[in-house]
């Protein structure tokens, strides 16, 4: 697996290098259309780059979220044509070559059943669940242009911060990558907790209310 990220590390930089803000894109793009691209690796090495003047912060930010939201589409669709016997029977034949399986498909899935349509916007600043929430959204037919608001609301955050975790580190930004599995499992407690708040000033309303 190691072999593996440092692959991908390498390939995104030099596209990144040779390519600019095409680059990020194709690489957002891609990962969004659920082909294993770190975007941990490709949002915080083009803020190193922003850092150092070879791109603007802003035009960084922007191209990731709206290619993320390119991506999202192509999968979204996916699963509204294909439908969920189509799409479990796609996963168990090639998913191993993108590293999609069943069980994460499944798991998005419920996840959209339990929470709604909105889970399309929080799960965009989660770690690999956000790639594969667009099959489970296709596949409920849910409306096309409030997916693509909360897709590209939520990607916009999740690009920003990366970016601006590049920024900030500078040259030091390959030095994160020890810490990605942490910050991912930051991001859900932080996520979890909200949750759990959210739940909790409800139902203390739903109970003030029955007995005033």
């Amino acid at each position: 697996m190691e072999q593996i990220i440092a692959f991908l590390t390498n390939l995104i930089i030099q596209v990144i290098e040779k390519s600019g803000y095409a680059g990020i894109f194709i690489l957002m793009a891609a990962e969004s259309a659920l082909i294993p691209i770190p975007s941990e690796v490709t949002m915080t090495f083009a803020g190193y780059l922003a850092s150092i003047g070879k791109f603007n912060i802003y035009m960084v930010i922007f191209m990731g979220a709206f290619a993320n939201l390119v991506g999202s589409i192509v999968a979204y669709w996916l699963g509204y044509w294909g439908e969920d016997a189509f799409i479990r029977d796609v996963i168990k034949k090639y998913g191993k070559w993108v590293f999609i399986t069943v069980d994460e498909y499944e798991k998005s899935e419920r996840w959209f059943r339990k929470y709604g349509e909105k889970i399309v916007f929080i799960t965009r600043v989660l770690p690999i669940i956000r790639t594969f929430i667009s099959l489970p959204a296709g596949v409920a037919k849910m409306n096309f242009w409030r997916f693509s608001v909360y897709t590209f609301v939520g990607s916009l955050i999740w690009s920003a911060l990366l970016t601006y975790i590049g920024f900030v580190l500078g040259k030091n930004w390959h030095s994160l990558e020890q810490y990605y599995r942490k910050f991912e499992y930051a991001i859900v407690a932080g996520i979890v907790i909200l949750v759990i708040y959210y739940i909790h000033h409800k139902w203390k309303k739903i109970t003030k209310k029955l007995h005033p």
